[in-house]
């Protein structure tokens, strides 16, 4: 993480296009596997998006965030193979408990569908910076506000993780055991959310402020400090884009 943000620095072809080639490849990505119905199609779907985060460099970076995804994905499959309505043909049996055919085949694909959603939005906040983002969609006309927004929801779990770190680290100093077991953690955790939000809060406050000041809200045309320059390759990527999604939707008409 730099500057407190997900993004993670590399020099890489994915870091070097523009953040709105990859915001339309999040589209497309996400939205082309809830069209497409066939497992196969899903899957080669995901692979592709592996292999850009691999491009990027970033894809041991997206583990951790595909991992504490699968405690939603073991209950999709628990529920869709044990319960769902059309089962019939058992896939499988644990003790007493069967894992039917038609759940499990559903519960797949949704497992298919939510990794390349993480891993989609993976490849747009783990190789583009929020400021990049931000400016490039102002740019197109999106409010300051919604802007705003946009970068404080970007920059919120770092921001929280290292304000956490900070805390923990001067209770710490005061002789406050935070290591040991489970429960030694847990009662450790329970004196930080306090010290926690009220700090989130004085930031957000000091921040307001400060945008006030240098007057967010004033009216007239913006200027930007930085101008970008135009990565050569979008309009050809941006084409292959929305070539291969108006493929996608003439194969689930005509099928």
């Amino acid at each position: 993480m730099n500057n407190m943000t997900l993004y993670v620095s590399r020099d890489s072809p994915v870091h070097r296009v523009d953040p709105m080639t990859k915001l339309l490849f999040v589209f497309i990505s996400i939205t082309s596997t809830y069209i497409l119905s066939d497992h196969l199609a899903v899957l080669g779907i995901l692979l592709f998006t592996f292999f850009i985060l691999l491009i990027g460099k970033v894809f041991k970076s997206i583990l951790p965030v595909i991992g504490v995804s699968f405690l939603l994905i073991a209950s999709i499959i628990i529920v869709q193979g044990f319960f769902h309505p059309d089962r019939a043909t058992v896939l499988f049996e644990i003790g007493p408990i069967a894992i039917y055919k038609e759940g499990f085949l559903i519960a797949f694909l949704i497992t298919l569908r939510v990794v390349n959603m993480v891993a989609a939005f993976g490849v747009l906040i783990l190789t583009t910076k929020p400021d990049d983002l931000v400016e490039a969609l102002l740019q197109k006309g999106l409010s300051p506000k919604f802007g705003y927004v946009l970068l404080s929801v970007l920059q919120i779990i770092p921001q929280m993780v290292a304000l956490t770190g900070k805390i923990t680290d001067a209770q710490r100093a005061r002789g406050m055991e935070t290591e040991g077991g489970i429960w030694m953690r847990f009662k450790s955790f329970l004196p930080l959310l306090g010290p926690v939000v009220l700090n989130s809060l004085t930031e957000t406050r000091e921040r307001s402020i400060a945008l006030e000041i240098r007057g967010f809200n004033a009216k007239g045309n913006r200027t930007f400090l930085y101008e970008r320059k135009n990565y050569r390759y979008s309009v050809p990527f941006r084409i292959a884009l929305i070539a291969f999604f108006l493929a996608v939707i003439a194969w689930r008409v005509i099928s």
